[in-house]
């Protein structure tokens, strides 16, 4: 598997240092690229085509926010995780409407970085049943409330409850008595099905459509 080619945004220089540090250790991530604000992110994504950017929020000439909107406008494909020191839920709501997918505090261990963002490269990344209540009432008109055009099979349905659970794919497995790439599978058909992106979407669909049990 090739490494994740990761931007790093942040106006201060110890905090990339310090994010450099942390991914440099593992070989599943390459730092292709740097950024001081959110102006330079846009020009570094356009340029650099990374995997994952890491975007601080409060940075000068562009905030890290309305950086993630137009990145996610013009580069739909790219992942953003907003890295912050604030354990703020409302910091997190501001960037998922924006368009982020991932959210990290800048204090957290080493190896808790790695296992979050080798998740959620991989898709992984689960989410809480207290985030998806929280999302609801944030923003629900988010998730269109349509029938699909193929209706979702059992075991389909049974994944889609799972995630709206917080299980990762790996729990969900597990659970179920299947491989992780069945469940890979079985998501990528029910994200096509739903015309969803992505697993925060999945969340608010099930729980805004009664599919939970």
């Amino acid at each position: 598997m090739q490494p994740f080619r990761i931007l790093i945004v942040d106006d201060h220089a110890h905090a990339r240092e310090g994010i450099r540090d942390i991914l440099e250790e593992y070989e599943d991530f390459i730092i292709v690229g740097e950024g001081t604000n959110g102006q330079e992110a846009i020009e570094l994504t356009e340029k650099l085509m990374p995997d994952i950017v890491l975007m601080d929020i409060g940075m000068p000439v562009m905030d890290g926010l309305e950086a993630t909107k137009q990145i996610k406008l013009q580069f739909p494909y790219v992942k953003i995780v907003v890295i912050t020191v604030s354990d703020d839920i409302t910091d997190l709501f501001d960037a998922l409407k924006k368009g982020a997918q991932g959210y990290l505090l800048k204090n957290l261990q080493s190896e808790v970085w790695y296992d979050y963002l080798r998740a959620f490269a991989l898709d992984e990344v689960p989410m809480s049943k207290e985030i998806a209540f929280q999302i609801l009432k944030e923003f629900p008109q988010e998730t269109s409330i349509t029938k699909p055009d193929t209706p979702l099979s059992v075991r389909e349905l049974e994944v889609l409850q799972l995630v709206a659970k917080g299980l990762s794919n790996r729990d969900i497995s597990a659970q179920l008595f299947i491989s992780e790439h069945t469940v890979k599978s079985h998501l990528k058909n029910i994200l096509s099905k739903l015309h969803l992106e992505n697993r925060v979407q999945l969340t608010s669909y099930a729980f805004q459509n009664g599919l939970m049990n």
